[in-house]
C-alpha cells in the first residue's frame, strides 16, 4: 500500500466535518458522528444503510443519459437535456455538477461509518462484515467518480476539524489507476471473509434487502481490475463470482426487466422501494429514469386511454410523463443486435410494437392485436408499469452475473487463451438462444465480445465506461450517433466529464480541466 501515492489526510475522528471551504462540499447534517452511536449491530446497521442514501440522487436520467443516452447505440434526439448533445464545459458540467457532490457525500457516509465502526466496542468478529459492506460501498463510489472523471481526489480517512477539510479541499487529481489499485487491494483483505452468497440470498429477518455482500465485492475488484487491464485479478474475481452463481441458464433473461426486483442474478440493484428496517431510497420526480425510456406521447396520444406513440400500452397506463426518450441506435438495431438472429433478447431492449387485449366490436370477443409504433422505443425491459407521473419504482440494474462471464471472456482474449475466451462468451450466448460463437481471429474475438455487451447489456448503466476503457469511444460516438447535436458539440475531452468549475475555484484551481482548456471549453470565468 505505501507505494501508492495516497492522497490520505491522516485526522482524529469527531462528528460534524466542515465543508464550507471545500472542494468537495455538501451537507454532512445527516452523517452520524463515529463518537455516537455504534453500539449494537442494530445502530451501526442503521448507519450502513445511511451509506447508501445517495445512489438514488446519482442514478437519475441525467447520469442515464450521460453514459447510456449519449453513446453509439443509443441517443436522446431532441432531448433538452445538455449531456444528450455534449453540450458540456465545467461551467455547464450537466450530470457532473450532480455525480461529483453526491459521490463525495457517499464516501464521507462511508468513512463516518468506518470510523465509527473502529470505535464501536463491539467484538472484532461482529463488526468484521460491516466493516467489508461499508467498504465495499466506498469502492462503488470512487469507481463512479473515477469511470466518470477520470483523476479525482482520492482519501480513506474522516475528518476532525475544518483544518482538515481545508487541507482535503487542496488535494489535485491523483491518478485513477492508483485509485483503482489501492481500492482493489483493500477489497482482497475484507472479501474473502464474508458469507460467500449470491446478493439475492442475502437476508435479514427473511427478507433481502439488496446489501452490498461478497458478490458486490468480488465484482467491483473485476470492475476496477478491467479499468486498470490487470487480467489476472479479473479472472480472480469473476471465477469466484462463477461459483457463487453457478449455470447461467438457471436465471431466466426475463428477470433482467427493471421492475424485476432482486433477482437471483442480480449482483447490485438501486432500490427504489422503501422496506422497514431496509434502505430508504426517495424517486425525485423531474429526476426519475421512467419518462425517458417508454414510447414518447404526444398531445394527440394523450386524448386517447393508454396511448404512446399511436399504440394502446395499457400496462403503461394513462398517467406517465414522457419526455424525449432515448432511442437504440440504427448501428445497434441493424449491425450490433440485427433481427433474424433468434436473440431473445430483442423484444426486451428494443420496442416496434405491442400487443394488448381488446374488445372485438364486430364480435363483441376478446381479441389479441399487435400494434406498431412508428419509430423504434427503448423496450420493456426499462418500462415502469403503472407509472404516475414520473414516480419510478423500479429497480435499476446496475451489475449482474452475465457481466461477470462477459468479464472473464474478455480478460482470456485478452491473455491470448482464445478456446477459454469463447467458452465465456458462449455461456451467454446460449442463454439468448444464439449459435456459438467459432473462433475466426483475435481481432474479430474481441470485437464479437463487445459486441455481446451491447446485446446483453444494452441499457444498464455502463456502456459509455466500456467504450472509454477500451478507447475507442470518440470514435464510436461520432461514427454512429446520428444526433446532429452531438456531431456538432462533441470532442474527444468529453470522453472524462469535466470537474465541475465550482469545485475547482473552491480547491484555489489545484483541480483543473487541461483536456477541455485544449478545446477552449474550460467555461471559467476567471
Amino acid at each position: 500500500m505505501c507505494r501508492m501515492k495516497k492522497f490520505i489526510i491522516l485526522v482524529s475522528v469527531m462528528a460534524g466535518a466542515l465543508l464550507a471551504t471545500s472542494c468537495l462540499q455538501e451537507d454532512t447534517s445527516a452523517i452520524v458522528s463515529p463518537y455516537k452511536f455504534f453500539e449494537t449491530p442494530a445502530q451501526i446497521r442503521a448507519a450502513l444503510n445511511g451509506c447508501y442514501d445517495p445512489l438514488n440522487s446519482i442514478h437519475d436520467l441525467r447520469y442515464y443519459i450521460a453514459i447510456e443516452g449519449a453513446c453509439d447505440i443509443a441517443s436522446t434526439p431532441s432531448s433538452a437535456q445538455p449531456d444528450a448533445r455534449f453540450d458540456i464545459n465545467p461551467a455547464r458540467p450537466g450530470a457532473g455538477n450532480n455525480v461529483w457532490p453526491q459521490c463525495y457525500y457517499g464516501v464521507r457516509k462511508c468513512l463516518s461509518t468506518l470510523a465509527g465502526i473502529h470505535r464501536s466496542s463491539l467484538d472484532e468478529s461482529d463488526k468484521a462484515p460491516y466493516e467489508a459492506e461499508c467498504r465495499i460501498l466506498l469502492s462503488y463510489y470512487y469507481y463512479v467518480l473515477t469511470s466518470f472523471f477520470g483523476d479525482v481526489p482520492f482519501y480513506e480517512d474522516y475528518v476532525e476539524n475544518e483544518d482538515d477539510m481545508a487541507r482535503i479541499a487542496k488535494l489535485g487529481r491523483m491518478p485513477a489507476t492508483e485509485t483503482r489499485q489501492t481500492l482493489i487491494e483493500e477489497l482482497k483483505l475484507y472479501v474473502p471473509y464474508l458469507e460467500q452468497i449470491r446478493t439475492f440470498d442475502i437476508r435479514v429477518n427473511g427478507v433481502n434487502y439488496n446489501y452490498c455482500g461478497a458478490a458486490m465485492g468480488w465484482m467491483m475488484i473485476a470492475k476496477l481490475a478491467a479499468w486498470n487491464k490487470d487480467w489476472d485479478d479479473v479472472i480472480m474475481a469473476c471465477e469466484h463470482l462463477e461459483s457463487i452463481y453457478g449455470d447461467l441458464t438457471q436465471y431466466p433473461y426475463s428477470d433482467v426487466c427493471f421492475r424485476n426486483k432482486h433477482t437471483a442474478e442480480s449482483i447490485f440493484e438501486i432500490n427504489h422501494e422503501w422496506e422497514e428496517g431496509g434502505i430508504d431510497y426517495t424517486t425525485y420526480n423531474n429526476t426519475a429514469l421512467s419518462a425517458i425510456v417508454i414510447p414518447y406521447r404526444t398531445e394527440e396520444d394523450k386524448k386517447v386511454e393508454n396511448m404512446y406513440d399511436g399504440v394502446i400500452v395499457p400496462e403503461l397506463g394513462n398517467k406517465a410523463y414522457s419526455y424525449r426518450p432515448v432511442k437504440p441506435s440504427s448501428y445497434m438495431k441493424t449491425y450490433v443486435a440485427p433481427s433474424g438472429t433468434g436473440d431473445i433478447r430483442r423484444e426486451f431492449n428494443f420496442a416496434s410494437s405491442w400487443s394488448h387485449t381488446r374488445i372485438n366490436p364486430e364480435t363483441g370477443k376478446e381479441e389479441t392485436v399487435t400494434e406498431n409504433f412508428n419509430s423504434v422505443w427503448m423496450g420493456h425491459k426499462f418500462w415502469c408499469f403503472g407509472v404516475y407521473h414520473n414516480d419510478d419504482s423500479n429497480n435499476y440494474k446496475i451489475f449482474r452475473y452475465a457481466d461477470a462471464l462477459l468479464l472473464l471472456a474478455e480478460a482470456w482474449c485478452e491473455k491470448g487463451n482464445f478456446p477459454k475466451s469463447i467458452e465465456y462468451l458462449n455461456k451467454v450466448r446460449a442463454r439468448a438462444e444464439l449459435t456459438p460463437y467459432s473462433f475466426v481471429g483475435e481481432v474479430k474475438l474481441r470485437g464479437e465480445i463487445r459486441d455481446e455487451r451491447a446485446r446483453e447489456l444494452f441499457g444498464e448503466w455502463g456502456r459509455k465506461y466500456d467504450l472509454v476503457r477500451w478507447g475507442i469511444w470518440y470514435d464510436q460516438v461520432v461514427a454512429y450517433n446520428t444526433y446532429n447535436l452531438v456531431q456538432e458539440n462533441v470532442r474527444p475531452c468529453h470522453e472524462y466529464y469535466p470537474i465541475p468549475d465550482v469545485q475547482c475555484a473552491r480547491s484555489g484551481r489545484i483541480l483543473s480541466n487541461p483536456e477541455y482548456d485544449k478545446y477552449n471549453l474550460s467555461g471559467s470565468d476567471e
